[in-house]
């Protein structure tokens, strides 16, 4: 292979919760090759058009997000050999700036001597002053062109400084037609006997240039002085064929002699408006030599009426018409390489390909830009605004300076087109005057900074787009207050309430609501006595009468408009399904819910949870069970034969099948899945990118697939997922689940999931917490048994549980010969010494044992327990194995980026190096996967001893404090610096494989300040400047001991994250200790 290869190694770190700084992604290895020099000349142009496209500059951070708008490509800046994308962007000046707003950083584009000529010209016409009074400002031979609108992103346009406005004291601007040297455009080399391709100069790149130059000097340019100009603006020396070849290309210049015939005595000018160009007809490949230089002998108006009778035929009007509706559709641009195929696929008629080999002739419907000179498939299409019906001259000012316009010499004016000039300030007065009424929209609203908002759902047409308002002080607080402004506003007898005399669609609106509310509203639609609005803060339509509009004052439109948008996660495929938007209307319209992002965008995912009860409720969850199709309902006092028992977990609840046509038809779905995936080759789209509570996917179970739901996540790479149709979970890889392809997911969403949750009804006694001995018979009895029976007692539709008489296949159906009666043997209840189980759900990792899972992940025997194996002391390989080395610190006066997991006072707190924490995310990944997927033995727990302990369903590892009587165990958590107390069948032997990666956390205090006892103010202060923030730490001195944890860092805290001020945490406490001081 030929090129310049590069082989990276790349670590793709992610911050998420608080809890866990940081998750791992990735480790890739990429190859990839070095851009050419044309290639880095392309990215550089479109780099630049990105940035003229906005004068308020754009933000470093949306600058690919740009880019890949106008492109479709990302700025790949490890192929142009940069690490990054500002260490990319810093080594071109002369295309991008960088400037700071709001402590973020901000990119401009530069102002280089190839555009440098455009910012004089509109800083000239946006000047007010008079400057050589009767020198014309243009010249006379010039056709105009209205302005390009800004939001035709990519198109050639200004910098910041040089960006077109309306000035103050209505002064009114509009641009001569200019064409920069960087998006030159298309250009007939054909026209002239000596062609071009055969001289040793690019013909096309200098023809661009020689407008830029005409442009630049628009009243002329002596032939002799062109050379220099040429050198002087582009480093490059002029060919010396190219003066002999001036007089033929007209359509870029016009060649005129002073006297004499010499070279020195020509002057040359741009080309004259008959000498343009001939656009051509869009089925005609080349032009009559003949029929051009009569077009262009004639006056402007009639040469181009002439010109397109005798050369357009009939249907050239119906592909015009056609190519202007799709250039339209497309404001940011389209690529001329693309028009072919999406013109054919959207009219269904065959596409003129001459068209493309003159892109010329589209000039009257479009503007072509060209990011690559010579290269037309990389020519990019505008369409055009269309002209409006011309306003007489009349309505301007009669002397022509309000307008920004000097009166040229009546003796070097064309008539024509100075009423064509007149018309286009005209119009553009008008514009501006309709434009100054309108009232100044708001910021867009921002999505709040938390994970877990709180949000009022409003309503749902799809799940796409639920309308929501946010709840909080800057939201729903902020518009409460701005209601109560405007119902004070619109109530005082100082402020008589005129309705709007006249309403027009997408006018901003004060509406009169009920209770003397007053709400902000945008104009829908408009009718004869009723107007149709938008509460713009409510996120609904209305109906309402004419006279409750009146008109919104400026002060009330300060506050963004409050009803925003989310998508539901894992309802995307049923997004207009009438049983979800039903079940969604129940559930959660009207109420506040709670919020969890899943992505920030500019309409985010999301899921939806109800706090308001025991438990959190997922909406979006409970939403996909609507569309569940139930072949069967179970009966009170019903009996089923063949049952299987599928998992017993460690609280007594059962799970099982009961067999129904939807067995039968989820087996032979899971066959077509399995079909599916061994019969072609799986690419990334099965893979799951985004895992999140809720979302049902597949797994691998006994050999084959079988449905999933994740019901925990452990950062990027590691969940808890619960298998539907068995009842049994398992902490799995990420990367070991699959989506379900999208031709099964439908029927695969219909059919309920298989396993029923139970639990033995009527026992004798109260049981309680579940024994070891208990939940073992429970699971050798009913387990391995081929043929059980159930009895219905109860079902109870809120907690999703039966209660069930249980039977083996030779008791049924004797109720004293039950599960239930033989269950409560004494014996099995006695719990032993020192041995608690929690009774938590089937969804904490705690009860790994539930599961009876044969597994393509797991490590251990298909018998699977997970801590509710009889207590019998088990010795294990790895005691106390050596310890992990210790943690390099640095030397005193140097600093190193910090975490601060935990401050009680300045005199004790906790950090992390901030660099080692995504190897620490690394390794609880691995303990969860470890720990979770192997059997639970019963260890001998020892004081001051390392061990691995599972808390809130992740494993840690920890130093025994003390062993409590009741079964607890105090531990402390030796990469986190917590103290907790956690179940001693919690605790396992840490093995040597997770003994590699030194302790994480560091004890310190705060250097600086001395005090022997910190109040409790003080301390609050403290902890609320730096728990769980990102600092860095200036080491003093390191106190060294026997164990890592016990030694004890003296350091300065340093926040660094405002973006002009370093805050020393130690100046921050000693000033707070003063105030404090004087108040005392």
């Amino acid at each position: 292979v030929s090129g310049n290869i590069t082989i990276q190694t790349r670590v793709v770190v992610e911050q998420t919760r608080p809890s866990n700084m940081f998750h791992y992604r990735s480790v890739r290895l990429r190859i990839t090759f070095k851009m050419s020099e044309a290639e880095k000349d392309l990215v550089a142009k479109m780099l630049r058009a990105v940035l003229q496209s906005s004068k308020d500059g754009v933000a470093l951070t949306r600058l690919q997000t740009e880019y890949k708008q106008l492109t479709g490509e990302l700025i790949s800046h490890k192929q142009l050999g940069f690490p990054t994308l500002e260490s990319y962007l810093k080594s071109m000046p002369s295309v991008v700036k960088f400037g700071v707003k709001n402590g973020e950083t901000i990119c401009f584009a530069a102002v280089s001597n190839e555009i440098a000529h455009i910012a004089k010209l509109v800083a000239r016409q946006r000047s007010p002053k008079k400057r050589h009074n009767g020198q014309m400002l243009v010249n006379s031979q010039l056709r105009l062109k209205r302005v390009t609108p800004a939001t035709q992103v990519g198109k050639s346009a200004f910098n910041e400084s040089s960006s077109f406005q309306f000035e103050a004291l209505f002064v009114m601007q509009f641009h001569f037609f200019q064409t920069p040297g960087v998006w030159s455009e298309s250009v007939d080399t054909g026209k002239s006997n000596l062609t071009t391709s055969k001289s040793s100069y690019n013909a096309e790149l200098v023809q661009s240039r020689l407008k830029e130059i005409l442009n630049k000097y628009t009243n002329g340019v002596w032939v002799s002085k062109y050379p220099q100009l040429y050198k002087k603006m582009f480093n490059e020396e002029l060919h010396q064929d190219v003066l002999k070849q001036l007089e033929t290309w007209t359509h870029i210049c016009t060649v005129e002699k002073s006297s004499g015939s010499g070279l020195a005595e020509l002057l040359l000018y741009p080309a004259k408006s008959g000498h343009a160009q001939r656009k051509g007809s869009f089925n005609q490949k080349t032009a009559d030599k003949n029929q051009e230089a009569s077009v262009s002998s004639k006056p402007v108006t009639q040469g181009g009426k002439q010109a397109a009778a005798k050369t357009q035929p009939a249907t050239d009007t119906d592909i015009k018409e056609n190519l202007i509706e799709l250039l339209q559709k497309y404001s940011s641009g389209l690529w001329a390489n693309a028009l072919p195929k999406l013109f054919e696929e959207t009219y269904k008629m065959q596409f003129p390909q001459n068209i493309l080999d003159n892109l010329d002739c589209l000039s009257e419907i479009c503007t072509v830009d060209y990011a690559v000179s010579g290269d037309r498939k990389k020519a990019i299409l505008y369409a055009k605004i269309p002209s409006p019906v011309p306003v007489t001259p009349t309505k301007i000012n009669e002397d022509g300076t309000g307008v920004g316009l000097r009166t040229p010499h009546k003796t070097c004016v064309n008539t024509d087109l100075l009423a064509l000039a007149e018309n286009e300030m005209a119009l553009i007065s008008h514009e501006f005057t309709e434009t100054c009424t309108v009232q100044p929209l708001p910021l867009p609203l921002s999505i709040p900074v938390e994970q877990f908002p709180s949000v009022l759902v409003v309503e749902l047409n799809t799940t796409d787009e639920a309308v929501i308002r946010y709840i909080g002080p800057e939201y729903s607080g902020a518009l409460e207050q701005i209601e109560d402004a405007m119902k004070e506003h619109f109530t005082n007898s100082d402020n008589p309430m005129v309705p709007l005399n006249s309403q027009s669609v997408g006018q901003l609106v004060a509406v009169s609501a009920e209770e003397d509310s007053w709400l902000r509203a945008q104009i829908v639609e408009v009718e004869a006595t009723k107007v149709k609005v938008f509460f713009v803060d409510h996120g609904f339509n209305e109906i309402v009468d004419r006279m409750k509009l009146h008109k919104l004052d400026g002060k009330f439109c300060s506050l963004p408009f409050q009803a925003a948008k989310c998508k539901l996660a894992g309802l995307e495929p049923f997004c207009k399904e009438p049983c979800v938007l039903e079940s969604f209307e129940t559930l959660a319209c009207g109420k506040i819910l709670l919020m969890e992002i899943l992505e920030r965008r500019e309409v985010p995912l999301v899921l939806l949870y109800d706090t308001s009860g025991d438990d959190d409720f997922n909406i979006n969850t409970a939403c996909l069970k609507y569309l569940n199709v139930h072949f069967f309902f179970l009966q009170e006092n019903g009996v089923y034969l063949n049952v299987v028992v599928t998992n017993v977990c460690s609280d007594g609840t059962i799970y099982c099948q009961v067999p129904s046509k939807g067995w039968n038809r989820l087996n032979a779905l899971l066959d077509k899945v399995e079909y599916y995936f061994n019969s072609r080759q799986i690419t990334s789209e099965y893979f799951v990118s985004l895992p999140f509570c809720g979302k049902r996917c597949l797994a691998r179970s006994r050999g084959k697939w079988a449905r999933v739901e994740i019901t925990n996540v452990h950062g990027t790479r590691v969940v808890d997922v619960m298998f539907l149709d068995t009842g049994t979970v398992a902490s799995v890889a990420v990367s070991e689940l699959r989506e379900i392809p999208s031709p099964f997911l439908q029927e695969s969403v219909s059919i309920p999931p298989q396993a029923i949750k139970c639990c033995l009804a009527d026992l004798t006694f109260n049981i309680g917490m579940w024994t070891p001995d208990a939940v073992l018979w429970l699971r050798d009895t009913v387990l391995n048994c081929s043929d059980c029976s159930i009895k219905i007692v109860k079902v109870d539709d809120s907690k999703g549980l039966v209660h069930i008489y249980l039977f083996t296949s030779k008791n049924f159906p004797n109720p004293e010969r039950s599960i239930n009666h033989k269950i409560t043997n004494a014996d099995l209840w006695k719990h032993q010494k020192d041995v608690y189980l929690s009774s938590g759900t089937h969804s904490s990792p705690s009860n790994k044992g539930d599961a009876n899972i044969t597994s393509e992940f797991e490590i251990k025997s298909p018998s699977k327990d997970h801590g509710f194996a009889p207590i019998k002391p088990v010795v294990p390989l790895f005691v106390h194995s050596e310890l992990p080395t210790r943690l390099v610190l640095p030397q005193p006066g140097e600093h190193l980026d910090v975490f601060i997991s935990v401050a009680c006072h300045p005199g004790h707190f906790v950090f992390q190096p901030w660099q080692e924490l995504y190897k620490l995310e690394v390794l609880m990944e691995e303990m969860i996967l470890y720990y979770n997927r192997t059997d639970w033995q019963s260890v001998p727990i020892e004081k001051n001893k390392i061990f691995a302990a599972q808390l809130d369903n992740k494993w840690y590892r920890v130093l025994v404090k003390g062993i409590l009587t009741n079964g607890l165990v105090s531990v402390y958590q030796l990469d986190y610096g917590r103290h907790e107390l956690v179940s001693c069948r919690k605790v396992q032997t840490l093995v040597q494989q997770f003994r590699q990666l030194p302790f994480q956390a560091v004890t310190a205090q705060l250097a600086g300040v001395k005090c022997e006892q910190w109040s409790e103010e003080t301390s609050i202060v403290f902890r609320n400047h730096v728990e769980r923030k990102p600092l860095v730490a200036q080491i003093q001195a390191v106190h060294e001991s026997m164990y890592s944890w016990d030694r004890k860092v003296v350091t300065y805290l340093v926040d660094t994250s405002l973006p002009d001020t370093d805050v020393w945490i130690h100046d921050l406490l000693t000033e707070y200790l003063v105030e404090l001081s004087k108040v005392a």
